[in-house]
Order: structure tokens, then sequence, then C-alpha cells
């Protein structure tokens, strides 16, 4: 299956389907999904959603680069992507703690940050092309203001606080 974060993309997680950003819902920015029905796992962000299918993007773009970057851009690229992902996971599990939940949006943040400068490398290296690097760094540009909005309002995230 190919990934594009600008089309629907149908994701399976643990016998549930889901649907990508543009699927059959949203979550909202206050903890519960577009119908009502409360986030129960990471898997039910949409920021993570995004994030998992910009990084599934990258896999799939990054195949075609150039075999003497497999260990430096491909790598960092392909990092950085998932660790987005990992740290809003870690995240999530850490909401009971507000500081350690807001540190952990914040490694997120950076890692998205920092994909967004491979973006920049591979554009000018002419790996990929000039729009679909301006797609995904817009689609970062999206993960990063979600990231911040959640990052300056834990009261609506954490549990206990």
């Amino acid at each position: 299956m190919q990934y594009d974060v600008a089309a629907k993309v149908v994701v399976q997680h643990g016998g549930d389907e889901t649907r990508g950003h543009k699927g059959t819902w949203r979550l909202g920015d206050m903890g519960t999904r577009g119908h009502g029905e409360k986030i129960r796992t990471h898997l039910d962000l949409e920021v993570y959603q995004l994030a998992f299918d910009a990084a599934m993007n990258i896999f799939e773009m990054t195949k075609d680069f150039p075999k003497e970057e497999t260990y430096s851009l491909v790598d960092q690229m392909r990092r950085s992507s998932r660790s987005v992902c990992a740290n809003i996971a870690e995240a999530w599990r850490k909401r009971r703690y507000k500081a350690a939940f807001v540190s952990k949006l914040k490694d997120a943040e950076s890692e998205a940050a920092e994909r967004q400068v491979w973006i920049e490398f591979a554009l000018k290296c002419g790996y990929i092309a000039s729009e679909q690097g301006r797609r995904l760094y817009i689609v970062y540009d999206r993960i990063l203001g979600k990231l911040v909005n959640m990052t300056l309002h834990p009261e609506n995230w954490t549990i206990g606080s």
C-alpha cells in the first residue's frame, strides 16, 4: 500500500479500522473524537495519525534515494519521523504527570522540526520533487501546530491535573 499524507489512508490498529486525517472521523483538540467518543489510546490522536502517515510516506519515498544515502540522509529521515510517533505515544502514557507529558510533547516537537530540516536537505540534493517536499513540510507544520497546542494546554489532555 502506498502511503500518501494528502490522500485518504486506511490504517489497521489492533483490529479496529480507522481512517487517516481525511477519513471518516477527525479528532478534536479537546480529547474527544469528532463524534464525542473518548480518545482511549495514542492511536486515536489525530496528531499521532498524521505523524504515522507522514512517517510511512517518508519510508516509501526514501526507498528511491541513492544507495550512498542509506546510512545518512535516509536513516536520519526515517529515524526522526518515527521518533515523532514514539514521543507522542510516550507522552500519552505519561499524561498523569503534567511535566512529563509536556516534556515528551516537546521531544516530539523537536523531532518534527528536525524532520523539516531533512526535507530541506532532500530537496536541495534533488532526491524529492519540490511539490512532494512542500506537501511534507506542510504536514509537519500541522503536526507541530497540534503539538504546540497540546503543550500550551496540557490541562485538556492530562489526567488528574
